[in-house]
């Protein structure tokens, strides 16, 4: 099977892209780009969290949803919530109805307050383990890099932070370039990392 598929301007992007009409934009505007916006991180490790045992494709068409339900993934605010969040956010039919994840993102956000105060940054902190700016990509669901970043986050009481799920945040925020050969926008990805100025 090839590793590209031709989107709806006849170039050629990552084979995954097919899945879904809204995965091509998504691809496009977003997806290995590099990011260094501590909401933006943290909103992403949240989202693939409550990915865990669904498509994607659920989880981008409910983003704006999350948003709107997480205070835009404000973790200082989201750290305040009590079980009364808890009980209106299993309500939310716009959501992902799930405790454990609920729960999950509430103490993540008080653990992103601790590693904040001790790490400076989500960003400076997770940037430690990028991988290698021009290493192929390659098919897997973990690398050495996720399994490190993954077992760090849980020793430090993250939860949901597997390295499979830690991999893909990996990939969507930047820290590894796995738009493949061939794919448009491999290249702009590269050009962006190398540009990155990496946050202390």
């Amino acid at each position: 099977m090839s590793d590209t598929v031709s989107g709806p301007d006849g170039r050629m992007r990552c084979a995954w892209c097919q899945a879904a009409p809204e995965f091509f934009e998504y691809h496009d505007s977003e997806w290995g780009y590099p990011v260094i916006d501590d909401r933006r991180l943290f909103e992403k490790l949240c989202l693939e969290s409550f990915q865990s045992g669904l498509s994607w494709r659920t989880i981008l068409n409910k983003r704006e949803n999350f948003r709107r339900a997480f205070c835009g993934f404000d973790f200082n605010k989201i750290a305040l919530f009590d079980e009364v969040d808890v009980a209106r956010l299993l309500q939310d039919a716009n959501i992902i109805r799930h405790r454990g994840k609920i729960e999950a993102v509430i103490n993540n956000a008080q653990r992103m307050q601790e590693l904040v105060a001790a790490e400076g940054s989500l960003a400076g902190f997770v940037w430690r383990y990028e991988t290698e700016v021009q290493r192929t990509p390659r098919l897997a669901s973990t690398s050495p890099e996720s399994v490190a970043l993954s077992k760090e986050l849980k020793k430090r009481g993250w939860k949901f932070v597997g390295p499979t799920t830690v991999y893909a945040f990996m990939q969507a925020m930047g820290l590894v370039n796995d738009h493949v050969e061939g794919c448009i926008m491999r290249e702009k990805a590269t050009l962006l990392r190398r540009s990155l100025i990496k946050p202390e």
